[in-house]
């Protein structure tokens, strides 16, 4: 099968070849891929792989043999799917623990950005608890985390606020998309939140927790800042007005079941209830140029990679 490769001797890292195709175990589904999506974490994973491995965290495509255990969906299914790698090729063997299933029709490019950016985001709302009516700031706004993640917000009734250093150039797309503020730094907002989703981390981490009222929560999400966290003298300190705020840190993977939120976001993608903010859509030999946008920061949102 033809597969996207580690090639430490190319410009990008990786390049278009041929690897063996999976042989699926008793609890996995052969999944044909129509597309994958790119993050900043796969490409730092490979880096790390040996040449000729298959990288890839999350796929999208049809089943085209179940899982001989009798678990996960049927063959012909659309599915979303999550692993640790051997996402990035033709064909992938996958745990019906790590997939979930997608309506008829529904659109693969779409729905393969949900395992990470959109599943982050859902897990991220809820570990910070209920969202009716409060005030969710949402740091780097523009990425994909930070897209699904004010959506979310959103359609459980929170006010959000769009914390990206573009705020003037994305102001009016944040806000179609549910924001109901645009700031370039935590700062520059008023008022209070009960809730950040924080994907960048540093220095950011530390301003947008100085926003947090009584019992407000900050989910420690992401890091893609270069430095750490420094927080000022007594900035942990409690008073009436900012008291038992909390720093959680989160990972997506806790042991609660993966296939059904999974299905409930590739539902909405498909009904159109959430839209996948895909900033760059192609062939994966055109995979070049999104890796190299990934990796100078100029890519804003998902990029989606269609197989064939």
């Amino acid at each position: 099968m033809r597969a996207l490769l580690v090639d430490h001797t190319s410009s990008s890292g990786l390049t278009l070849g041929v690897a063996p195709q999976p042989a699926p175990g008793p609890g996995e589904a052969l999944v044909k891929v129509e597309a994958f999506a790119l993050n900043a974490g796969d490409l730092a994973t490979a880096s790390g792989l040996t040449s000729g491995s298959v990288p890839g965290w999350e796929a999208a495509g049809h089943v085209v043999a179940a899982a001989a255990d009798g678990s996960g969906p049927a063959a012909g299914t659309p599915v979303t799917t999550f692993g640790h790698g051997g996402g990035w090729a033709e064909y992938r063997a996958v745990s019906t623990a790590m997939l979930g299933a997608a309506p008829p029709g529904a659109d693969l490019a779409a729905i393969s950005t949900v395992p990470v950016a959109a599943g982050s985001a859902l897990r991220a709302l809820r570990r910070a608890g209920p969202t009716l009516g409060r005030r969710i700031m949402v740091t780097g706004a523009t990425g994909g985390v930070g897209r699904y993640a004010i959506q979310l917000a959103r359609i459980g009734g929170a006010r959000p606020v769009a914390v990206t250093r573009s705020a003037r150039r994305f102001a009016d797309e944040l806000r179609d998309l549910g924001a109901e503020a645009v700031v370039a730094d935590p700062a520059d907002y008023d008022d209070t939140v009960h809730t950040v989703i924080d994907t960048v981390g540093g220095e950011l981490l530390v301003r947008a927790f100085d926003r947090l009222e009584n019992c407000g929560v900050l989910v420690s999400l992401g890091h893609l800042a270069t430095g750490g966290e420094t927080f000022p003298y007594a900035a942990l300190m409690a008073d009436p007005q900012r008291n038992n705020r909390s720093i959680v840190s989160f990972h997506q993977f806790d042991g609660s079941p993966l296939p059904p939120d999974f299905a409930w976001l590739n539902d909405q993608l498909t009904r159109g209830a959430l839209r996948p903010s895909i900033s760059w859509r192609g062939s994966w030999t055109r995979a070049g140029e999104a890796i190299e946008a990934l990796r100078t920061g100029t890519l804003h949102g998902k990029a989606v990679v269609e197989v064939g």
